[in-house]
C-alpha cells in the first residue's frame, strides 16, 4: 500500500534563501510523523507547499500514491488535508462561527448562511474536544490561547484525512495539551495520518510514531522515539550540543524596581481581568508568573507597560508611579518589553528589519538629529545587533513579515535588550520557537538578571518559569493566589494552583 502522502525532493527558494532543498518524506495511514528543525529550517514553507500556499519550484507531491497538483488551499481541502498554521489565520472583525466557515460555508433554502447549523456543530467539537469557546464571539475580543482554540477547531470542523499541526501547542497549557494529544491519538486510531510540527522534544517524544529533523531546508535524518532521546534530536536540529537545562547560579535581589499594589484591570468587553494584584520585582531576580491562558495574565502585562489602563492600584517603577502612563513613558523609565503578541505589539511586519531594531528610540541620539532620522547609523546598528543576537535574515533591508516566527522573536529581543534597562517584562518570550532559540533567549534573559535587571516574566509554559524564575507567582482568575520560592515548588503544586487548587500547606493550615 502506498503512503498516504509522499513528497518527492521539494525544492523552494525566495530571494537569498533555499528554504527547501530537495526534501523528501513520507506519511503513513494512522501515523504521526513529527517534522523538527530551527525557526527558518524550512518546516513551515514545506507544509505552506503542501497547503497550496506556495508553489514549489521543482519536486512532486503524491496523494495515495497518486501524482497530485496543489496550487491552492482549496486543492489541498479537496485533497483532505487541513492544517493549523503557526501564525492564526483568522479574520479579527468575524465571529468564531463565520471565522469556522469560511470556505465550508452551511447554505439553507439554497441562499442563505446557515450560522445555526454551523454554531451547533462548533459546540459539539469544542465539547468533545475539551475546546471550549463561544461560538458568536468575535475573535479580535479573544486572547491569543483561544484564538488558537479557533484554528484547532477549523480543522476538526472540515474532517481532513490528512492533519497538518504547525506549532498547535504553543499557547496550550499543559493540560489542554494532553488533552489535544489524546484528540490526536483518537483521530489516529480511525485512520487519520498526522504531520505534527514542534520545537518541544517532550512532546515529540511521547506522540510521534517517526521523527524527521530538517536543518537549512534539508533532512538531515529520519528516527523515531525508540532510536533517539532529547539531546540527540536536539543537536540533529541546532548542529551542535544544546543545553536543554537553564544554567543560572543562586539570584542576588536588591532593591524593589517594580511596585504593584492593589491593581485592577478591565478586559476588552468591562470584565475584570486583573482583580486587586500586589506583587514586588526586585533587582537581581527574575519572578516568573505562571497560570492557564485567560486567567488575566495578558492585561497584567499591558497595564504594567502602558498599554492598557488600570481601573484602580498602584504601578511604581524605581519609585516613579507610573500607572496610567503611556507606553514611551514607560519604556523612558528603562523598561524593556517583550510582547505576548510579537506581530501585533511587538513588530511593524511592512517594515525592514532594520525599522523594527529601532521602534522604540528611532527618535533619538544616534539615530535622529531633530526631526531628521540617520539611515546609515540605523542600518548599521541593525547590522550590528543582528549578528550579535543571530537573527538569520537576507538583508536587515528584509521587510520582518518574511522572517520566521524564532527569527521575529530575536529582532524583538535584540532591540529591547540592546539599551540600558532596569526592568524587563517578557510575556511568552519562546512562544513556538525551537531548542536552539530558546536556548539562546533564555541564557540573554538570565544575563540581564545576572547584571542586576528586575525581570518579570509571564509563560503558560510551565517548564519554563521553574527553569528561570526565582520566585513563581501563580495567577487564577484574575488573582495571585500564592507566590512560592522556585526551589521549593513542584509542578504538581504549581499546576494544582493554576487550577484553582490551593496548595497542600494552605489546605492543612485551613484545616
Amino acid at each position: 500500500m502506498p503512503p498516504v502522502l509522499e513528497l518527492r525532493d521539494v525544492t523552494k527558494a525566495f530571494p537569498g534563501v533555499l528554504a527547501n532543498d530537495h526534501i523528501s518524506l513520507t506519511l503513513e495511514e494512522g501515523e504521526i510523523h513529527a517534522l523538527l528543525g530551527e525557526n527558518g529550517a524550512g518546516k513551515s514553507t514545506l507544509m505552506n507547499i503542501l497547503y497550496g500556499l506556495y508553489t514549489p519550484d521543482e519536486g512532486e507531491i503524491f496523494i495515495r500514491g497518486q501524482h497530485v497538483t496543489i496550487r491552492e488551499p482549496n486543492d489541498a481541502i479537496t485533497q483532505g488535508i487541513g492544517m493549523v498554521h503557526q501564525h492564526f489565520m483568522l479574520v479579527p472583525v468575524l465571529t468564531v462561527t463565520e471565522n469556522v466557515m469560511l470556505g465550508v460555508e452551511s447554505i439553507k433554502h439554497g441562499l442563505f448562511l446557515d450560522q445555526a447549523d454551523a454554531a451547533r456543530r462548533i459546540r459539539h467539537i469544542s465539547s468533545q474536544y475539551g475546546l471550549e469557546i463561544n461560538p458568536d464571539a468575535y475573535v479580535k475580543d479573544l486572547p491569543v490561547g483561544v484564538q488558537q482554540r479557533v484554528e484547532i477547531i477549523k480543522l476538526l470542523y472540515r474532517e481532513a484525512d490528512i492533519l497538518i499541526l504547525d506549532e498547535p501547542t504553543a499557547v496550550l497549557t499543559p493540560q489542554e495539551v494532553e488533552d489535544l494529544f489524546e484528540v490526536i491519538r483518537s483521530l489516529v486510531e480511525q485512520g487519520k495520518s498526522v504531520i505534527f510540527i514542534t520545537h518541544k522534544l517532550k512532546e515529540v517524544m511521547a506522540l510521534a510514531d517517526r521523527i524527521t529533523v530538517l536543518r537549512n531546508g534539508r533532512v538531515v535524518g529520519t528516527t523515531s522515539p525508540a532510536e533517539t532521546n532529547e539531546q540527540q534530536l536536539a543537536s540533529m536540529m541546532v548542529g551542535r550540543e544544546v543545553l536543554l537545562q537553564v544554567e543560572k547560579g543562586p539570584a542576588q535581589p536588591g532593591e524593589p524596581v517594580l511596585e504593584v499594589q492593589g491593581l485592577e484591570v478591565m478586559d476588552d468587553q468591562g470584565n475584570q481581568a486583573v482583580r486587586g494584584v500586589s506583587f514586588q520585582v526586585h533587582a537581581g531576580e527574575v519572578l516568573g508568573v505562571a497560570g492557564v491562558q485567560g486567567n488575566g495574565q495578558t492585561e497584567l502585562v499591558q497595564a504594567l507597560t502602558g498599554l492598557r489602563t488600570a481601573a484602580a492600584g498602584r504601578v511604581s517603577i524605581l519609585g516613579t508611579d507610573m500607572a496610567g502612563a503611556p507606553p514611551r513613558k514607560v519604556l523612558q523609565q528603562g523598561v524593556a518589553h517583550v510582547p505576548e503578541d510579537r506581530q501585533r505589539d511587538g513588530l511593524v511586519l511592512n517594515f525592514p528589519v532594520a525599522d523594527n531594531m529601532v521602534l522604540n528610540t528611532y527618535y533619538l541620539p544616534p539615530f535622529a538629529h531633530g526631526v531628521v532620522m540617520d539611515q546609515e547609523t540605523i542600518l548599521s546598528t541593525a547590522e550590528q545587533r543582528a549578528r550579535e543576537f543571530d537573527v538569520r535574515t537576507p538583508s536587515v533591508m528584509t521587510p520582518v513579515a518574511n522572517l520566521s516566527g524564532g527569527n521575529q522573536q530575536k529582532v524583538i529581543v535584540a532591540r529591547e535588550f540592546s539599551r540600558p534597562i532596569k526592568l524587563l517584562v517578557a510575556s511568552q518570550p519562546t512562544r513556538g520557537l525551537d531548542v536552539g532559540s530558546i536556548e539562546y533567549i533564555h541564557h540573554r534573559i538570565i544575563e540581564k538578571r545576572d547584571q542586576g535587571c528586575a525581570v518579570l516574566l509571564v509563560s503558560s509554559e510551565l517548564d519554563e518559569v521553574m527553569g528561570l524564575a526565582d520566585r513563581i507567582a501563580v495567577m487564577y482568575e484574575g488573582e495571585i493566589v500564592d507566590i512560592l520560592p522556585a526551589g521549593e515548588a513542584t509542578k504538581e503544586e504549581i499546576g494544582l494552583l493554576m487550577a484553582g487548587g490551593q496548595r497542600k500547606e494552605a489546605t492543612r493550615a485551613t484545616a
